[in-house]
């Protein structure tokens, strides 16, 4: 094995978003690393109710709303990340980042903010995002095989005034998801379709994430932002509105303050840590999503997921 700073300098830690959460998430970590059990045993102390035995034992329609699921996958996210730490001391990444509600795990990566101070916005932002979907209701939907330069123009032609529909997401070449007011995004559906999409799947939300839907939700949580004690990160993080590394804590609250309106870029967030030497990304948190999309992206990188207890065999492959 390389010594642990040559490796470091060529690794990204990334943490997943909504849609990677499951039921039992954590638990198996928690069973056996003292240090990721009081994770989720402060979690449960900050937010007054017991989001651990939510995240373990569901029920899953409860996991799945968003104001549960956006503080869970980040308590899993950060309790992987201590196990990570006690296993490999001393282990600094070149990079950090987050897809969409991933970026707040990130931030306590590195340190630009703390669990606690995370762990509220996480519940904030679902909160905040969950009303904006009861006051303007929308939908997303995936949509396999075309280019982002296609979708902005299916997304430009089935927008009307008061009826808008965009580019949420660009996770990886081929797979991008659109989000907007449902008239638009059918219409969208529709153009996609004519215009070669392999498959067009309408997601089940009512919620039109990273959509002007969430202007609501943004200006609120803009605030909460404002308010939230941030620090210079100890490490760059690559923000998901920019797509660009982020080295000071005024430019972490603006991609903040912007992103739940803002596209994903997720596919230029890897790349650009590909062009800055990275070979290694290690998703840390629920799940294996981000892994999959990073193969996508570029086959020539690693990618290794750490979720449950067994996953830390992994490192010894490294």
């Amino acid at each position: 094995m390389p010594p642990l700073s040559i490796l470091a300098a060529q690794t990204a830690f990334i943490f997943p978003g909504q849609g990677s959460q499951v039921v039992g998430m954590g638990r198996d970590l928690a069973a056996e690393f003292h240090l990721a059990h009081r994770i989720f045993e402060q979690a449960d102390e900050y937010l007054g109710f017991p989001l651990s035995r939510l995240a373990w034992e569901g029920p899953e329609t409860d996991l799945v709303d968003t104001i549960n699921t956006q503080p869970a996958l980040l308590v899993h996210s950060v309790a992987v990340l201590s196990v990570f730490q006690q296993r490999c001391p001393g282990f600094q990444p070149a990079f950090v980042a987050g897809h969409s509600m991933g970026e707040l795990s990130a931030l306590v990566a590195c340190q630009a903010l703390s669990y606690p101070e995370a762990l509220k916005l996480a519940r904030r932002r679902g909160e905040l995002m969950k009303k904006a979907g009861e006051i303007s209701p929308g939908g997303m939907a995936a949509v396999l095989g075309l280019d982002i330069p296609t979708l902005d123009r299916v997304c430009a032609e089935a927008s009307q005034p008061g009826e808008t529909v965009r580019v949420a997401n660009d996770n990886c070449p081929g797979q991008v998801v659109i989000s907007g007011a449902r008239p638009a995004l059918e219409r969208a559906v529709q153009l996609a379709q004519a215009s070669g999409a392999r498959r067009v799947r309408q997601l089940a939300v009512s919620i039109a994430s990273h959509s002007p839907l969430m202007l609501h939700a943004q200006e609120k949580f803009a605030q909460a932002v404002e308010l939230a004690p941030f620090s210079d990160p100890l490490l760059p993080l690559i923000g998901n509105v920019t797509a660009q590394p982020l080295y000071t804590a005024n430019e972490i609250r603006a991609d903040l303050q912007a992103q739940l309106t803002s596209r994903v870029r997720w596919t230029e967030t890897i790349q650009e840590m590909i062009r800055q030497d990275v070979a290694l990304f290690v998703e840390m948190g629920s799940g294996s999503v981000l892994c999959g999309l990073i193969k996508r992206i570029n086959d020539q990188v690693a990618c290794i997921n750490l979720s449950t207890v067994n996953d830390f065999d992994k490192l010894e492959l490294i």
